[in-house]
């Protein structure tokens, strides 16, 4: 007879890791309820439905509808936040290599979906929800934007490019941003890849040693 093996206890999940996992699979859920039907027709019966729990349980983890909306812009802006300074902190230290991060960054398949830009643009465009984004995400956007003007004007001394660097910043973000809204706007949207392509066209009008339409030129 072989010596018996005891079996090893799987230990289950804390409380605490358990309310966390729940919390984000109604976060998800808003997301795409929001996706689906906007910002103000979502209810918390909806994102129960999505979710495939109970209206009480959404109740129980956020109380109200504000309460929970709050807490999905607040985790699409830290989402965000990460990626693109995870794609900074993972770039070559040359300006052109980290604004070519933070251009791809922001078609990264992580929040380049298109349940997370309908949601996106529909906290931008609901006018009840701008006093909150602008509360809770106006530092998030001053951080970007101090970055990107700054590489911008690194690499404007760098390649002698005779341009103001924080216009040409600003044309850029606000670039990509109406990339998001037009791939939500249109009825038949193209694709990221031409949406990318757009983002480096508009690079290379300003940085043209540096980009051309299909990405950074390596050396």
């Amino acid at each position: 007879m072989g010596r018996t093996v005891a079996a090893i206890p799987v230990e289950a999940p804390s409380r605490k890791a358990s309310r966390a996992h729940r919390r984000q699979q109604l976060i998800d859920a808003t997301i795409e309820t929001i996706a689906k039907r906007g910002y103000a027709q979502t209810t918390m019966t909806d994102v129960a439905a999505t979710a495939g729990v109970s209206h009480g349980l959404v109740n129980f983890h956020f109380e109200t509808k504000e309460k929970l909306l709050t807490e999905t812009l607040l985790f699409l802006a830290a989402e965000y936040r990460a990626n693109w300074t995870s794609a900074l902190a993972a770039a070559a230290p040359d300006p052109a290599s980290q604004l070519d991060a933070l251009i791809l960054a922001d078609f990264n398949d992580a929040i380049y979906t298109k349940n997370k830009l309908n949601a996106w643009c529909a906290f931008w465009g609901e006018a009840q929800s701008r006093p909150l984004y602008q509360s809770k995400c106006g530092a998030n956007d001053l951080e970007y934007i101090r970055n990107l003007e700054l590489i911008c004007e690194e690499l404007a001394s760098a390649g002698g490019y005779e341009i103001n660097p924080k216009r040409a910043a600003r044309v850029l973000r606000v670039t990509v941003e109406g990339l998001w809204l037009d791939l939500q706007s249109m009825a038949e949207p193209y694709s990221k890849g031409e949406a990318l392509a757009t983002a480096y066209t508009c690079a290379a009008a300003f940085f043209g040693k540096h980009f051309t339409a299909d990405g950074m030129i390596r050396r």
